[in-house]
């Protein structure tokens, strides 16, 4: 299966997949810090969606869409107006899959509401990070592990020049979620769609 992991340089939900055997790829226009350049496409994932994927996961920037930075909504409107645009693009994408990520985000207003919110306790994870998903084609994740603890250490991270990429890194429990579950929905889907493309045949 070829995957996409749209806008993520930490190549954790890359290297989920990968795991599993699939042809996963990251795409961001930063240089990918996960150790595995060979699997990083170093650009604008605009460039690349019409490369024939069958799964996108898209972690698109949530600088200028989370309602936590909303005290500063009335000064970046058309930074707004872009990002949203950008999560259209990839929303609208060529690809039978799509996973679409963020925090809470005006997205839900703007385009549209997620189908679902996770949190990182439900995964292994003692924290709380709620992390919309917006889902086409694609089952809602179950949990694997809900655990005990509902601390906010993401979000109380002290200020340094790597804090945005490590509140923007998916926690692994939950990156496993993703690369074991959807690649078996998926799978399940394309024998399906085979032994029907048989039987009419």
């Amino acid at each position: 299966m070829k995957v996409l992991i749209a806008c993520e340089e930490s190549q954790e939900v890359c290297k989920a997949f990968r795991k599993l055997g699939h042809e996963a790829y990251s795409c961001d226009i930063l240089e990918c810090s996960g150790g595995h350049p060979e699997w990083h496409i170093n650009d604008t994932v605009l460039n690349v969606l019409n490369d024939g994927w069958d799964l996108m996961i898209a972690h698109p920037p949530c600088t200028h869409l989370a309602v936590s930075g909303a005290r500063w909504f009335k000064d970046k409107q058309l930074e707004q107006k872009e990002a949203l645009e950008f999560v259209r693009k990839l929303l609208e994408a060529p690809i039978k899959y799509i996973a679409l990520e963020n925090p809470i985000s005006i997205i839900s207003t703007k385009i549209r509401k997620p189908e679902q919110i996770i949190q990182p306790w439900m995964f292994g994870h003692g924290e709380t990070k709620a992390t919309c998903l917006w889902l086409k084609n694609l089952p809602k994740l179950k949990p694997t592990n809900i655990v005990e603890g509902r601390e906010q250490r993401i979000h109380k991270l002290p200020p340094s020049k790597d804090r945005a990429k490590l509140r923007s890194k998916t926690f692994p429990g939950i990156a496993k979620a993703m690369a074991e579950q959807w690649s078996k929905a998926i799978i399940f889907n394309k024998i399906v769609e085979r032994e029907a493309e048989l039987t009419l045949n």
